[in-house]
């Protein structure tokens, strides 16, 4: 049985269809003031609707160089000779720090064809070599210039309806996805006419949310929001789209601690570390000394075809007196380099000075919350069994140091030494490779670096507070394993493919952390598991299978990259660049 509108509805269409037949070039729309009117699938409001659907091809521009399409998952790219499979958006990610672990050098991406690649209205098309694809992206707009809107979005599932020129209603369309809707519309003739079923909400770039009732309502709301922001329709993937006046005010925000240095292929940070630079509205810089001394400079930027450059000038530091590119920027942190082996990265950290010493500060920071071990080194000898393992600091004076299962026991004190340098002392006789007066060297609300150079110690802890309970993507991640063994699907590290190694084996993810580590379906071994958000706000699975060979050689912090039902896939990239990756089936 055919569906029909309500008589203010269809009274609505008469009139419009008489507008219509009598001047066509003149027809937008027929609103009468009730909830439903129509549109035609030609008019510049439905033009403004598909433009809002339409897919944006801009996230994998570090791949295919255009916004207008992006390539199908899966796929497989040479970055930096290095062969890769791109199964998911993360994967992206992957290859920008493959092209990261090296700031001087000149990268290179290969993308194995053919491969198919999917346009705005999600056409998908076949390619079967780089000049196909050139010639595809030559006819893009970039740099924001393309039709589709990404300022603002379609709040799903909608309802629209359709019609025939006699004003019956033709078929009612249920759409869930961007996808649906333009698909939905590339289905019709120019002069179709259609109906959403108001009210529809439009979600806007900043998360905020807008109820609609009307076309007219709809279509101002597009216009509004479509120049409203910045859609990063561009290949620099790694400036996050700092224009001159951007740049200047974030790094005048605070100041600016120096964390690595190079300068003519000699590493000098330790000279240098903790450097605190302050940049000024008058075009001066403070270079603040780790024996606060104040050195001063001038400082300006530019941009040219290759991004942004930051130049520097002292009189009594002449290691910082360059043309520095910009060659990233990330929340609170920047790298610069100069193409003859010179580089830099900064912090940035506002509010307190962290190089002030201290005592109580650190003290209420160990307090706060749990501490698990990312790293610990005596004498360069990287201790890889206490990976994952969580330290308790409590108010008097006992740590506590534990796997989940076995906890041992022992004091802490922080104070300064001899030296007036601000350490945490550990003593811990069941434990005796974090036993040390560990000197600080960075410090923040979630994360402590103790570092002694000269005889290469070093420990990094990670905050982990009521154990990740309220973040949803730790504890999603966390059911996902647990339940059912896994085995080694993959795993790759480099060019080195050592899956077989792994034939027969399998892991199971049991609470407190525990793994218990299978050859022919009965346990041989244990080890420890952990899921955390770290400090920057990245997904970490850490893995410790203490001395099972060959586990041990998985034992690791990993990157997570994705979890589907049955597989679950995790990367790493070591300090020379090489990548592992992971895949653990159920």
């Amino acid at each position: 049985m055919k569906k029909f509108l309500s008589y203010a509805a269809y009274l609505s269409l008469v009139i419009m269809a008489l507008s219509f037949t009598s001047c066509q070039d003149e027809f937008e729309e027929i609103n009468t003031g009730e909830d439903q009117a129509a549109i035609t699938a030609s008019s510049s409001t439905a033009v403004l609707i598909q433009n809002t659907a339409t897919k944006d091809g801009s996230f994998d521009n570090i791949v295919d160089g255009t916004s207008c399409y992006d390539i199908k998952f899966p796929y497989t790219v040479e970055a930096n000779g290095l062969e890769l499979t791109i199964n998911a958006r993360a994967d992206l990610k992957l290859i920008e720090e493959i092209f990261d672990s090296l700031d001087d050098d000149e990268d290179f991406l290969e993308i194995l064809f053919p491969v198919t690649i999917t346009s705005g209205d999600f056409t998908e098309i076949t390619i079967n070599g780089l000049e196909d694809l050139r010639a595809l992206a030559e006819q893009c707009k970039e740099g924001g210039e393309d039709d589709d809107i990404e300022c603002i979005d379609f709040v799903y599932p909608m309802t629209l309806y359709t019609f025939d020129i006699n004003l019956e209603q033709t078929g009612e369309v249920f759409v869930e996805s961007d996808m649906d809707l333009r698909l939905f519309f590339k289905g019709l003739g120019d002069n179709d006419l259609v109906s959403f079923d108001f009210p529809i909400t439009l979600e806007l770039y900043d998360g905020s949310k807008v109820e609609v009732n009307s076309n007219e309502e709809l279509a101002m709301n597009i216009r509004n929001a479509k120049d409203a922001c910045d859609e990063d329709d561009d290949n620099d993937y790694n400036d996050d789209d700092f224009d001159e006046e951007r740049l200047d005010a974030y790094l005048m925000e605070c100041p600016w601690f120096i964390k690595e240095f190079d300068r003519n292929d000699v590493d000098q940070t330790d000279q240098y570390f903790d450097y605190a630079l302050n940049f000024k509205e008058n075009g001066e810089v403070t270079a603040i000394t780790g024996s606060e001394q104040f050195l001063y400079g001038t400082w300006s930027t530019s941009m040219d075809d290759n991004g942004a450059i930051l130049t520097m000038e002292f009189e009594a530091l002449v290691d910082f007196t360059l043309e520095w590119r910009i060659y990233e920027i990330e929340e609170g942190r920047i790298k610069l380099y100069n193409g003859e082996g010179n580089r830099i990265i900064m912090k940035q950290i506002c509010g307190d000075n962290p190089n002030e010493n201290d005592p109580d500060s650190l003290r209420e920071i160990l307090k706060e919350c749990e501490w698990v071990i990312k790293k610990v080194k005596n004498q360069g000898e990287e201790i890889d069994r206490l990976l994952g393992y969580e330290f308790k600091f409590m108010t008097d004076g006992v740590i506590t140091l534990s796997n989940g299962i076995n906890t041992s026991e022992g004091t802490w004190e922080v104070a300064l030494n001899t030296e007036a340098k601000l350490v945490m002392a550990i003593t811990m006789g069941d434990e005796p490779g974090v036993s040390f007066e560990w000197p600080i060297r960075e410090l923040t609300n979630s994360r402590l670096k103790f570092e002694v150079d000269e005889i290469d110690y070093e420990l990094i802890l990670q905050r982990v507070c009521d154990d990740n309970a309220g973040d949803g993507d730790v504890m999603e991640i966390r059911n996902f394993m647990m339940g059912g063994d896994w085995s080694v699907a993959s795993y790759v590290e480099g060019d080195n493919d050592q899956t077989d190694s792994y034939g027969g084996y399998s892991v199971n993810f049991m609470t407190e952390y525990q793994i218990a580590i299978k050859e022919g379906g009965e346990t041989f071994g244990a080890g420890l598991w952990r899921v955390i958000r770290n400090a920057d706000q990245k997904l970490k699975v850490y893995l410790n299978f203490g001395d099972n060979m060959p586990f041990d050689e998985l034992t690791d912090d990993w990157d997570f990259v994705s979890v589907e039902e049955g597989r679950l896939e995790l990367k790493d990239i070591s300090g020379d660049g090489t990548v592992s990756v992971l895949v653990l089936e159920k």
